[in-house]
């Protein structure tokens, strides 16, 4: 087996760390740079509409372009456009110029920003990965953003307190500029790419280069299975995301059971504006506690390729389970289910990710990347406006369990039943 850490490898790895970092920041802070200069939710939460709506669309538009040019300059191009966008905001601060338009237009430009640039992360990928290395090396990815959010989402709550939101924007500019230098020196052979005599645009080009990549998932049914079945978790998972924090912040403080006497009548509850959701951010920090665990866990231990398939439906049952159940339980018991539930998590990634970018055609990769973020993306906005709506009239506790369920039964049809899935998963990488 060749060393995992040759320089492609560990340029991507650290200019995605870095670039991770500015991304949890810049996360972290845009969304309170606008209720500051707003003091509306209404407009907040058009803000976030906005920054999600490309998400939908652009990787799908994005995928013909990420298999006909160079996904290794199309990666360090868009980090330096970040950049660039995030100057524009510290300078805008600086001078108090904000403007609510300009924000919106901001907040599509990011959003097609990170869309695209995740698709084609995905698809330059495993052009770094040496053979027989691709299970670790997504062990890898899957640390980079929840150790990121870990250490600069609260270094970033200090500095909002202290120094202002200017700061943190010039921060997150500078890290991705750093990211985008970093990555101009990644040099891979890109073999999906044709020759410059037919690269130019071409509308009817982009149509049949997007109908090409909807006609090979056509015919791979494996493939449809699980996108399919991602599609209804992340649907279904909204209403946990969805629903969990207003349960948390409404719940009676008298409500949350506990084991250990005393435990919530330490400090860090009783500090905090709610109850709730102090208790809330404490249980669900567990769950990157058990994103961090798994990726270093399935770092050093490679599942046997025979056993992957089992493994994954026991990771899609119990989580489902999990989500089901944990806000029935009391508060000690709810972080020992997010760390399993987080741990679990970058199982069902490392198993996934890494066999169905194996199996795709590198030529195609970007289409399947691109559509699959799209469908992806879709379930949860689809699951967020229907659980949003059904919270108004059902209790959490009532709706969560209900949407597990039906988790439950798409693994029933789409994973267990789609035998092709096996086929795709147990493959040795």
């Amino acid at each position: 087996m060749k060393k995992l850490w040759t320089k492609n490898f560990t340029i991507i790895t650290l200019g995605t760390v870095v670039s991770m970092l500015g991304h949890a920041v810049s996360g972290f802070a845009i969304g309170l740079m606008v209720y500051d200069f707003t003091g509306s939710t209404l407009k907040y939460a058009l803000f976030m509409v906005c920054y999600s709506m490309p998400r939908v669309i652009m990787p799908l538009l994005a995928g013909p372009y990420i298999d006909r040019f160079s996904r290794a300059k199309l990666i360090y191009l868009l980090d330096f456009v970040a950049a660039g966008m995030y100057i524009i905001i510290a300078v805008i601060l600086q001078f108090s110029w904000f403007n609510y338009v300009i924000f919106l237009l901001i907040s599509l430009l990011a959003g097609s920003i990170d869309s695209v640039y995740s698709v084609v992360y995905e698809s330059l990928y495993p052009l770094l990965i040496t053979e027989g290395n691709y299970s670790k090396a997504y062990s890898i990815s899957s640390l980079i953003y929840p150790l990121a959010s870990t250490i600069m989402v609260p270094v970033a709550g200090i500095c909002y307190n202290t120094v202002g939101l200017m700061p943190l924007f010039v921060f997150t500019a500078v890290a991705f500029a750093v990211a985008a230098i970093m990555e101009t020196q990644i040099k891979v052979e890109e073999k999906h790419m044709i020759s410059r005599a037919t690269t130019s645009f071409s509308f009817k080009r982009f149509a049949d280069d997007l109908k090409e990549g909807v006609d090979y998932l056509k015919d791979e049914k494996g493939l449809l299975c699980i996108l399919a079945f991602f599609f209804i978790t992340m649907m279904t998972g909204a209403a946990e995301s969805t629903l969990a924090l207003p349960f948390f912040k409404s719940s009676d403080a008298n409500s949350f059971k506990s084991i250990i006497p005393g435990l919530l009548e330490i400090p860090y509850f009783q500090n905090h504006e709610g109850r709730g959701v102090a208790i809330y951010t404490f249980v669900m920090s567990m769950s990157t506690v058990g994103r961090l665990i798994g990726g270093v866990f399935h770092y050093r231990v490679k599942i046997p390729a025979k056993r992957k398939y089992n493994v994954a439906v026991v990771v899609y049952c119990c989580t489902a389970i999990i989500a089901g159940v944990f806000l029935f339980t009391p508060v000690e018991l709810m972080c020992v289910l997010m760390m399993l539930s987080g741990m679990l998590a970058v199982n069902s990634y490392n198993i996934r990710i890494s066999s169905t970018q194996n199996y795709i055609p590198d030529e195609k990769r970007g289409r399947f990347n691109g559509l699959s973020a799209m469908i992806m993306t879709s379930g949860t906005l689809i699951g967020q406006v229907i659980f949003g709506g059904l919270g108004e009239v059902f209790t959490a506790k009532q709706i969560i369990p209900v949407a597990m369920l039906v988790n439950l039964v798409s693994v029933s049809i789409m994973i267990i039943g789609g035998k092709h899935v096996k086929q795709i998963y147990n493959k040795d990488l």
